[in-house]
């Protein structure tokens, strides 16, 4: 069963997150809130964990993952950016947006689309999000949390708990989390495709 821990959302508790940051480097899954809903996430590189996420939302591997990160600094490190690329998600960050683009060499094969090679990417506005990561000090490999059939994702800790507790290692609740899952932008041609309307303006994105 999951190990539950409740922060404040101004002001996570480091001593929480210092614990989910443990359960994620012995390779467990965990689900933590967002600017989006709640997800789920792993450490990069954590196969076994990307498996996991998969099956607890019953996808195939052609799903993207998603690698999130504290800043947009960071991206660069993941996907291939030109400067297109670099100017529009520069422009959305941080925010409740996903993009699709190449994934670099750092991003291990098992988390990439297994015909594209490609990867999604995110930088969240979230208080607690952004703490977890600045305490693990690396991104997370994750996928919104929503449940096979459902098209929002869930944003009640105890509910998750309760539905998902015995597939998860941790759980970390704020109690701040939106419905709208993120707005997905798929921008590996030549024009941005939006596949996801969600919680980011996709009006940025469009002609």
């Amino acid at each position: 069963m999951a190990r539950y821990f409740e922060v404040h959302p101004d002001n996570p508790q480091m001593r929480a997150l210092d614990q989910i940051v443990e359960i994620l480097r012995a390779g467990g899954v965990i689900a933590y809130p967002t600017d989006s809903g709640f997800a789920l996430g792993s450490l990069v590189g954590n196969r076994a964990g990307a498996d996991r996420i998969r099956a607890i939302r019953d996808l195939d591997e052609r799903h993207h993952m998603t690698v999130v990160v504290s800043e947009f600094g960071q991206l660069g490190r993941y996907v291939q950016m030109d400067n297109r690329v670099f100017r529009a998600i520069k422009a959305a960050t941080p925010g409740p947006y996903t993009f699709i683009l190449e994934a670099t060499r750092e991003v291990p094969r098992v988390m990439q689309h297994p015909r594209k090679r490609t990867i999604g990417v995110r930088v969240p506005n979230h208080v607690t999000t952004l703490a977890l990561l600045g305490r693990l000090g690396e991104p997370l490999v994750s996928s919104t949390l929503i449940a096979p059939g459902e098209s929002e994702p869930m944003s009640d800790g105890w509910q998750i708990n309760e539905e998902l507790g015995h597939s998860l290692d941790g759980i970390l609740d704020s109690g701040d989390v939106p419905r709208d899952p993120t707005t997905v932008i798929d921008l590996t041609g030549d024009e941005p495709v939006i596949v996801r309307r969600g919680g980011g303006d996709p009006s940025l994105f469009e002609p």
